[in-house]
């Protein structure tokens, strides 16, 4: 006998609660929508502008706050003490940075003799001015030029490196390019030249230095070469996989309608290649101003590179931040006028900028 079913409850009846069984899921009916968690991770979707714009300003603000916070704030890290007021204690100058355990035993010692005792507050090593002294070295050796008669300027330095990396880059460029495209078009060309290539690759660049200077002699021309040897061969095989990349439809297609050998690749290769080989010239840039740091130390040191190493060599280093600032600098703007004009050159691939 089917068991009856429970009654509803009247309203107002105070008696027990009677427990209803859930409804058991119908066929057919359509599921119920649960709330996804967004993941953080997953297909990238493009920036909008305001936010592209607010995490750009953001990656340089981050650095800087901590900067600023690390020179502002005592309490964070200052580890030396500088000597405002040396009193009575006769090795001590104003202005000298002394450590903390140090000066607390002046302090002591001159209060348990009855002298005056030093006074300084809290200090960063010199090796780390603060954010407003480099500005002022930045402006300073920018539109000054130096006290000192041996010392040279900043701009003459920095118009001196610009040169040996257009130099070294440009001869880079005019033989590594081409190479490049011929080994990703042609295997044979590939298998011949780029397990020598990857081999030479590894070697460091400065070790040649010696032998550039035996052979080009003490000035310019080492550090052309140092430049071109660092970039080189970097750049043939990374421009080589960029052009394998070439889609083999593309080429097939344009062998069906009678493209051979250089005609194929001047008329097909290169340009289907050409905005992301300038995109690869743009960073394979930056590798050539690594290389530069070390390149004017070989032979006669000059450039901007002397610039730095004769003001950490007087501890001006305020002057030292301003010269490595100048460099990032100079390499952003650029990079920026670089991309500026390859929007101009190729505006088909503007979307893979």
């Amino acid at each position: 006998m089917r068991a009856p079913l429970p009654q509803p409850r009247p309203e107002g009846n105070a008696g027990p609660a009677v427990a209803v069984a859930p409804r058991p899921p119908v066929a057919g009916a359509a599921p119920v929508a649960r709330r996804v968690r967004r993941s953080w991770v997953g297909a990238p979707r493009p920036l909008t502008r305001r936010r592209g714009a607010a995490l750009t300003l953001l990656s340089f603000l981050l650095p800087l706050g901590l900067w600023a916070a690390v020179s502002y704030l005592p309490f964070l890290w200052h580890p030396l003490v500088e000597v405002t007021n040396p009193g009575d204690v006769a090795w001590m100058e104003p202005g000298m940075r002394v450590p903390r355990a140090a000066f607390s035993e002046e302090v002591a010692a001159a209060q348990g003799a009855g002298t005056a005792s030093p006074e300084g507050r809290p200090a960063n090593p010199v090796y780390l001015p603060a954010p407003h002294e480099v500005v002022v070295a930045f402006w300073t050796a920018l539109s000054a030029p130096p006290p000192q008669r041996d010392t040279i300027w900043l701009p003459a330095s920095l118009w001196h490196s610009i040169q040996i990396i257009v130099w070294g880059f440009t001869i880079s460029s005019l033989v590594g390019v081409p190479l490049g495209i011929l080994c990703g078009a042609q295997p044979t060309i590939a298998r011949l030249t780029e397990p020598v290539i990857e081999f030479v690759r590894y070697l460091p660049a400065p070790a040649f230095g010696a032998l550039m200077v035996a052979i080009l002699g003490i000035y310019d021309g080492p550090k052309i070469a140092i430049i071109v040897i660092g970039t080189f061969f970097q750049q043939v095989l990374v421009i080589a996989n960029t052009t394998r990349r070439v889609d083999p439809l593309l080429i097939e297609a344009a062998l069906t309608m009678g493209s051979r050998n250089l005609r194929l690749i001047r008329r097909v290769i290169v340009p289907a290649v050409l905005p992301q080989i300038y995109r690869d010239q743009r960073i394979l840039l930056g590798w050539a101003w690594t290389y530069l740091i070390v390149a004017e130390l070989i032979g006669t040191s000059s450039g901007i590179t002397f610039f730095i190493t004769q003001q950490a060599r007087y501890q001006h280093f305020d002057n030292v931040y301003a010269a490595i600032l100048v460099i990032g600098l100079v390499g952003i703007a650029t990079d920026i006028a670089l991309a500026l004009i390859g929007r101009r050159l190729f505006p088909y691939a503007r979307a893979e900028a």
